[in-house]
């Protein structure tokens, strides 16, 4: 039997005769997109110019921003898909950001805050929801992430890389500060798990290994927002992989290793006292040096500065300058709001919320439960959007990528799984209409006696 066919001014167009395609319109996707979003997050996370004599007289963070935005430019050009809600809230950041600009304390540096940091976290997360269409391209970007920063961990480890007795980075940027290398480790350790889960013969070995080294840095950096979020992506790992999962020997081995490791790590005076300073304060052998009074100073101030100053803030990245110690809050929401007002940590909440709520609805779709790929990347995605939540409590990280790139993550996860409720019904609305007009373009003619 062969598929009736409308024709539509010179233009052919075949119905289906089965069930209705899934297929959302707009998929296809320019393959320069995806090509540029890889290099974007391999420049990004690699950070070549580190390593490479020469590079680093070479511009590479405009590159990467203006190699990002072409690629954006060519996929909105291309892509007729509708934009995610996370994305969309993001927007709206931007447009609160720049709206803050002419209200700064300082308008030059409020304005290169926004242009050079803060709208690349924009272009990476639409162009992840945009580019990504299958779970091997959504598999090779979180590798690069995870691979790269348990590179980094490693080789820092091996070469003893410290600075006053606590693990660096031995890149720049992102991962050389401990703090920021260890939130980077507690949000990119579930994603290692999940490789480790899915991988076969020596490869198991080799994320077995790197798992372990991330573990071991954790404790080395000396970080305890670091910890904290550990502590947490850990739990929720447990919880995912092990109790739900039915991985008896996770749950098993996790406590084994917890056990052991805290007790090697408590048993250092030192890394105690570290521990205990958390809630304790400034104790001898902490090394907290007054941090943690400080932070609290900071803490009130920058929710004093939010409130009076309430629809524009003093200017995005000019927190520094509120008593010219040229140091930042340490909590993402309060600075946030101190710099560019409430709407701007509203809006922020709201596009880690539409993160949240896209894991939800993939564990809840078809693919979720017949792909394990799928369902070990969701749950990862989980814990590390719940490690980054904790530690964005201890430390300012609105102007990384890192945080954007995992809300573009979980806008691709619900592109692939299917299309949504919305889509669907659109789906059967267009079917269900151009059915209609077949009928009518095949409905037999009354024929008149003359």
């Amino acid at each position: 039997m062969t598929t009736p066919t409308i024709w539509t001014r010179g233009r052919s167009s075949a119905l289906p005769t089965g069930e209705k395609s899934e297929s959302l319109p707009g998929s296809a996707r320019s393959p320069f997109v995806y090509a540029a979003l890889v290099a974007f997050s391999w420049l990004y996370y690699y950070r070549p110019e580190d390593f490479i004599p020469g590079l680093s007289h070479i511009p590479m963070a405009k590159i990467t921003g203006l190699l990002g935005l072409f690629a954006l430019i060519v996929g909105m050009a291309s892509s007729t898909n509708k934009m995610p809600r996370a994305v969309k809230f993001l927007w709206l950041l931007v447009v609160q950001l720049f709206l803050c600009v002419p209200f700064a304390i300082w308008k030059g540096g409020a304005f290169n805050a926004v242009t050079e940091k803060f709208s690349k976290t924009v272009v990476v997360a639409m162009l992840i929801s945009m580019a990504v269409v299958t779970v091997k391209e959504l598999r090779k970007l979180l590798w690069i992430q995870v691979s790269a920063v348990n590179l980094v961990v490693f080789f820092s480890i091996l070469l003893r890389h410290t600075h006053d007795g606590r693990l660096e980075g031995i890149q720049k940027s992102i991962l050389e500060n401990p703090n920021d290398l260890a939130i980077n480790i507690a949000i990119s350790f579930p994603l290692g798990l999940a490789f480790l889960l899915r991988a076969q013969g020596f490869k198991k070995v080799i994320w077995a290994v790197g798992l372990a080294f991330m573990a071991v840095g954790i404790v080395l950096t000396y970080s305890r927002s670091g910890l904290l979020a550990f502590i947490l992506s850990l739990a929720v790992c447990v919880w995912e992989y092990g109790i739900k999962g039915k991985r008896k020997y996770i749950v098993w081995t996790t406590a084994i290793l917890l056990v052991g490791g805290l007790g090697i790590a408590l048993s250092s005076s030192h890394y105690r006292a570290r521990v205990e300073s958390i809630l304790a304060g400034n104790i001898e052998g902490s090394g907290d040096k007054g941090s943690l009074d400080a932070r609290k100073a900071l803490l009130k101030k920058s929710i004093i500065v939010a409130v009076t100053h309430p629809l524009f803030g003093v200017g995005p990245g000019c927190f520094v300058l509120v008593d010219k110690g040229w140091v930042v809050a340490h909590n993402t929401y309060t600075e946030l709001a101190a710099e560019a007002g409430l709407p701007a940590i509203i809006l922020f909440l709201l596009a880690i919320g539409a993160a949240l709520k896209n894991v939800t609805f993939v564990k809840g779709s078809a693919k979720y439960q017949e792909d394990p790929e799928v369902r070990l990347f969701t749950q990862a995605l989980w814990a590390g959007l719940v490690a980054y939540i904790m530690a964005a409590c201890f430390a300012s990280t609105e102007y990384n990528l890192y945080p954007y790139f995992l809300i573009g993550y979980t806008c691709a996860m619900v592109r692939i799984v299917g299309p949504t409720r919305a889509d669907k019904s659109r789906l059967v609305k267009d079917s269900k209409r151009k059915r209609a007009a077949y009928d009518r373009f095949t409905r037999p003619q009354p024929t008149w006696a003359g």
